[in-house]
């Protein structure tokens, strides 16, 4: 999995990049899909972050969340969860409708 992380208008600390990368390389657990996630860092002038993950998978499926609050460590945590969540439904809806319409259905 490919594994990308940006900051707009502040650096990112290695602590920031480790803690990213450890909550987003869980991400192929809930949908095998997963190949490439993307994590923006984006601090204002005012101290807050916003934080925006962004997941790509097979066929096109793209997952986006965005977070903001004053501790980048919390932003990145809120939005991962988010992406899991997103994630689990897909996965769900693709295994529950797998066998609509078979054989059986028209009976």
């Amino acid at each position: 999995m490919l594994f990308t992380i940006t900051g707009k208008h502040m650096t990112i600390s290695e602590g920031l990049r480790s803690r990213a990368q450890e909550r987003t390389e869980k991400l192929p657990k809930y949908y095998s899909g997963i190949n490439q996630v993307e994590v923006i860092v984006d601090g204002n002038e005012a101290g807050k972050k916003n934080v925006e993950v962004i997941a790509r998978g097979e066929h096109g499926n793209v997952f986006v969340a965005t977070e903001m609050g004053d501790d980048a460590y919390q932003c990145i945590d809120l939005a991962v969860h988010k992406i899991e969540h997103q994630l689990h439904k897909k996965k769900t809806k693709e295994r529950d409708n797998k066998h609509v319409g078979g054989r059986g259905a028209a009976e």
